[in-house]
């Protein structure tokens, strides 16, 4: 393999593989989570007052399982056209960023109301919001057009992918983060001010979801860190 290819088709082949063990791994892991709560989930569709914010969560809870049988197709599929792909890979970028905008609307209403619905809050946060969302988007579909989709001349790697040629690739994860430390910040200003009072510091940051927040960030962390050490743009999906 070393003398057929180059160092650069070797590299992408490499990374295509891992970033399909990495989806094949969230799905199951993702799959195996609705399995266990299934009957909680039903009971919560089924029985609970219908609204605006359990229409956000419907979205955010099961547009993923759409989202990863989209970048299955296209890591397993084999022979796959370029142009294919790129049709796939709008999809799921479109599936994308309606998880995102509605888990992170979730985040936002959350810190608002922790805040006693304080309208200076809800500014800054929705001017955040927009202008994170919005530089995100266009460079996402600004970038994907400039890049071509590959496939691997090398047997037995399937799917196409699209090689990393811009640091844009992941300043919208970089963004993102900005934005999740932000609720972070205020979040847990209002836990500490709960903790003055309980003396249960643990406590305080659970009643507040700061875990909850925690793992979105590490989420968008890890496309950064992965758009950084993969030859290939590999989107990991943060539901």
């Amino acid at each position: 393999m070393e003398t057929e290819y180059s160092a650069d088709t070797i590299a992408a082949a490499r990374s295509l593989q891992t970033s399909s063990y990495i989806y094949m791994s969230m799905a199951t892991f993702w799959t195996y989570g609705y399995a266990c709560s299934l009957h909680e989930e039903w009971m919560f569709l089924l029985r609970s007052r219908w609204t605006k914010v359990k229409g956000l969560y419907i979205v955010a809870r099961y547009v993923p399982f759409f989202l990863f049988t989209g970048h299955l197709y296209m890591n397993f599929a084999p022979d796959e056209n370029p142009n294919k792909c790129l049709m796939l890979d709008k999809v799921c970028s479109c599936l994308s960023i309606i998880s995102v905008i509605c888990s992170e609307s979730f985040f936002v209403l959350r810190t608002y109301a922790l805040w006693d619905n304080n309208k200076i809050v809800l500014a800054a946060l929705l001017a955040a919001f927009l202008a994170a969302g919005v530089s995100s988007i266009g460079l996402l579909y600004g970038l994907s057009d400039g890049v071509p989709f590959q496939t691997s001349p090398i047997p037995g790697i399937t799917g196409c992918y699209q090689p990393l040629g811009s640091i844009g690739f992941f300043v919208p994860f970089i963004l993102l983060s900005a934005l999740e430390l932000g609720l972070i910040f205020l979040t847990l200003i209002r836990a500490l001010q709960t903790w003055r009072t309980t003396n249960n510091l643990f406590a305080a940051l659970l009643k507040h979801n700061i875990f909850y927040y925690a793992c979105g960030l590490f989420c968008s962390v890890v496309n950064v860190l992965t758009s950084l050490l993969l030859q290939v743009r590999v989107p990991l999906p943060c539901p």
